[in-house]
């Protein structure tokens, strides 16, 4: 059987990925088709329902799972891990009212939590949407007043003479008392239970050798990784590797729900629907 595999080339998904992309790890009598893209690209495939096994943000995988449902290994979920309001200049949220303000996709995680920040304060602002990378070099010109990063971004924003406003992450740690889920690997449901447990497996073996064999999947993060500093690197997929990526545990799943329910508010959508992980 071939099954299509999309994730992204962030070095915590290549790393992850990497010893399942090449063959290293098999799932047995299951070939994969991969794919890498840039997260928003992959929230729009969902979206589409065109990957059998897609990586996407968890807000956008809420509008998924009619066709999809949730595996518990692969995803990124932590504390101290989330999206970052930057700026040029300090700037409270408020000011941003009516302004441009630069989001990495509006599917994104780091959109969503933006959002729920932005109606708590009655603020308004002018969304754009760009890729992640291009968001900080919009706020460094002034094109932006401000903007959401994400990825390597939480690191770096500071060499582009930006501060931070609001860590977006911790404010949604802080009023839900749970971790943030940021990404998920979401599965056809018609592929059935018993592969996707075998798939989740696939994955975890595949974390597994890349922890035991760091120097096995170097060269492919890397490239993709493209002209990213090897420090930052090694700070991101150790930021965004957790054990959750391993399994999500209780704690894990219960944020991965409250978050899926409030992507399904925002989209008008119904209640969650049972079955959401398999």
């Amino acid at each position: 059987m071939r099954l299509s595999l999309a994730f992204s080339p962030c070095p915590n998904d290549t790393y992850i990925f990497h010893a399942l992309a090449t063959g290293l790890v098999r799932v047995p009598g299951v070939d994969f088709d991969v794919t890498l893209a840039d997260v928003e690209r992959l929230n729009e495939s969902a979206a589409a329902k065109t990957p059998d096994i897609c990586k996407v943000s968890v807000a956008a995988a809420g509008a998924t799972l009619d066709e999809y449902h949730l595996l518990r290994a692969g995803g990124a979920l932590g504390r101290g891990v989330g999206p970052i309001l930057v700026t040029r200049e300090a700037t409270r949220i408020e000011d941003l009212d009516g302004r441009p303000v630069a989001i990495p996709g509006r599917r994104t995680t780091a959109a969503l939590i933006f959002g729920l920040l932005c109606r708590e304060r009655g603020v308004a602002p002018e969304i754009v949407e760009l890729v992640y990378d291009q968001i900080m070099p919009a706020v460094q010109s002034g094109q932006c007043a401000a903007g959401v990063v994400i990825h390597e971004g939480r690191f770096t924003y500071a060499e582009h003479g930006l501060l931070r406003l609001l860590d977006l992450g911790a404010w949604w740690e802080r009023e839900r008392d749970l971790p943030i889920p940021l990404g998920c690997i979401i599965m056809r449901r018609s592929l059935g239970r018993e592969l996707a447990l075998a798939v989740t497996t696939g994955i975890r073996e595949s974390l597994a050798y890349a922890r035991r064999h760091p120097e096995a999947g170097a060269a492919y993060i890397r490239e993709h990784a493209q002209e990213m500093d090897p420090g930052v690197v090694a700070q991101h997929i150790a930021t965004f590797v957790t054990e959750a990526s391993h399994d999500i545990g209780p704690g894990g799943e219960a944020a991965t729900l409250a978050l899926l329910a409030e992507a399904r508010r925002a989209e008008g959508l119904g209640a969650l629907p049972g079955g959401v992980f398999a």
